[in-house]
């Protein structure tokens, strides 16, 4: 399972806090607790809130399940696109790097550095507002009036960089039926191609998160009213999509000796923006704007005065912000489910969930976890002197496409699964909740979170082949008829699939931690105070 040595990226302005619950720990530091979360990352700082066209909303990284001598990342940007939100819809910014990025080595810094930028045509002019002026059948079609491309360049950890696509062209939005009568067709034009294998993708997609987000209103309400309707049911964002060899991501370039890779995406902006009446113009370095491993981490675990400068962090730099890291020791949020549901918090420090999110799960951590999993300190070439904890998504890509993957991945014994790595259909809400109940320690699932937040797939069916996403919603959300609710319209690889039934253990023990999922963790102690014994559904 092979891996291009990642790009060693400069190091950005503005180095600030840790990633919550990912706080790169050095070695003496891995018995640290980090409740971390993972789920989307959408408008989580106030900085970021403000600029949506790069704000980082989740990052996916699978074996390909029709392809499996490749990998798949996905990584979304733009939350909450209301479908009929012209005349502008969502364009890609075009002073900015939108980067994947890919550490084999352990050292936190990228090996590899996948990085789109993005131009636009706009032939609009003084002629009309309207984004397309009759129905658009392909990308070349004279009828769509605003087009973006893309360069992307992967950039090695000693800087060097290569060009792997030259003007590729996007999806555009999905300005709705009769402007784009056969948008399917429209994306699958703006597949591209690389040199040497794999594919690129750059556009409009559904937006692949599914989870009930009301933990802000007092953790579901503060009576768990607030469950089963999925929040980002009907929203859009912009996706990249890469699928490229194994090979080409492991270390050496050897996926049978070091098949274990970590992936982050960031996106950096120009520093300095320039006002004038009715114009704004980009200038002055790169520096980091927004960055996403393991999602919710800044969103619901960071608090306030540091989302920010979370955000401009990069990994090695975790263990160096003591504020954050007293955080992830002492977490808020197992605090807050007790005082309002009751629910004892956990002990500290949370040795396994330190291993869970800042090393990997492995034995030569040290930590409670007895399994070799995912961490890159698995990989037969590395340096463990080199090797420093830190928040990343990691994904061992030796471990064989499930034949048939369940929601609840790694918790329920599908070693493919959540926190291996993520898949469009993990239910990562659901599979944190069990793991900070006791799930993870025990190997046991807790029946009265059976149901977790009662959204368990996404509102429409993914995709089986490249890029995998479903394709964007052109109608209103708030066209009324459809509240959300549980698992609405399952999914296409069958990743709606119940979990294990209550009382099966598990081969592997993770501890996943994060807001939500201990907000969820309250909500399944209502449920036991209300619904004893209750079986997983």
């Amino acid at each position: 399972m092979p891996v291009l040595p990642p790009s060693r990226r400069t190091r950005r302005v503005g180095l600030s806090l840790l990633a919550v619950g990912s706080i790169v720990l050095t070695s003496a530091l891995i018995g640290l607790g980090t409740d971390l979360a993972a789920a989307s990352s959408h408008r989580e700082a106030p900085l970021i809130a403000g600029d949506p066209p790069v704000d980082n909303t989740d990052v996916y990284a699978f074996v390909s399940p029709d392809k499996p001598d490749t990998v798949t990342l996905v990584a979304n940007w733009y939350p909450f696109e209301e479908p009929n939100g012209g005349p502008n819809f969502y364009p890609w910014a075009t002073d900015a790097h939108y980067d994947i990025n890919i550490d084999s080595d352990g050292d936190a810094r990228p090996d590899l550095t996948y990085r789109w930028t993005f131009k636009t045509d706009d032939r609009r002019g003084k002629s009309t507002f309207l984004y397309d002026n009759g129905p658009v059948t392909s990308l070349d079609d004279p009828n769509l009036l605003f087009r973006q491309s893309y360069n992307l360049d992967v950039i090695d950890k000693y800087g060097r960089s290569k060009n792997l696509v030259r003007s590729g062209k996007t999806a555009p939005s999905n300005t709705g039926a009769a402007s784009m009568p056969n948008y399917g067709a429209l994306r699958d034009q703006a597949v591209t191609n690389l040199p040497g294998g794999g594919k690129s993708f750059a556009g409009q997609a559904d937006d692949s998160f599914f989870l009930d987000l009301r933990v802000f209103d007092l953790l579901y309400g503060g009576n768990l009213s607030e469950v089963g309707q999925d929040t980002l049911r009907g929203y859009n964002v912009n996706t990249i999509a890469l699928q490229v060899p194994k090979s080409a991501l492991a270390l050496n370039g050897n996926a049978t000796r070091n098949p274990v890779i970590g992936v982050w995406s960031d996106t950096e902006r120009q520093s300095l923006s320039i006002k004038t009446p009715g114009k704004d113009t980009q200038a002055g370095p790169y520096v980091q704007v927004s960055r996403l491993g393991n999602p919710l981490v800044n969103e619901v675990v960071v608090p306030a005065g540091l989302k920010d400068k979370f955000n401009a962090l990069t990994p090695d730099q975790d263990h160096n912000v003591p504020d954050l890291v007293s955080r992830v020791t002492d977490p808020e949020v197992p605090k807050l489910i007790q005082a309002i549901y009751g629910l004892p918090a956990p002990a500290t420090p949370r040795n396994d969930l330190a291993e869970i999110f800042l090393t990997g799960v492995t034995t030569k951590a040290g930590g409670p976890i007895k399994a070799d999993l995912n961490s890159q300190l698995n990989n037969a070439d590395v340096n463990a002197k080199r090797f420093t904890p830190s928040e990343m998504l990691r994904l061992n890509t030796a471990v064989p496409v499930a034949a048939n993957p369940n929601r609840l991945g790694v918790l329920a014994g599908d070693l493919q699964g959540f926190p291996n790595g993520r898949r469009l259909t993990d239910d990562v809400v659901d599979i944190e909740v069990q793991a900070l109940e006791g799930a993870a320690q025990t190997g046991v699932i807790v029946p009265a979170l059976a149901t977790g937040d009662k959204v368990n797939a996404n509102d429409v069916p993914f995709g089986n082949a490249f890029p995998y996403v479903a394709l964007p919603h052109n109608s209103a959300v708030n066209a009324g008829g459809g509240g959300g609710g549980g698992a609405i319209g399952g999914s296409a690889t069958s990743g709606g699939a119940a979990g294990p039934a209550a009382g099966a253990s598990f081969p592997v023990k993770p501890a996943l931690g994060g807001l939500a999922a201990a907000v969820l963790l309250g909500s399944g102690v209502w449920l036991l105070r209300r619904r004893p014994g209750t079986a997983a559904e």
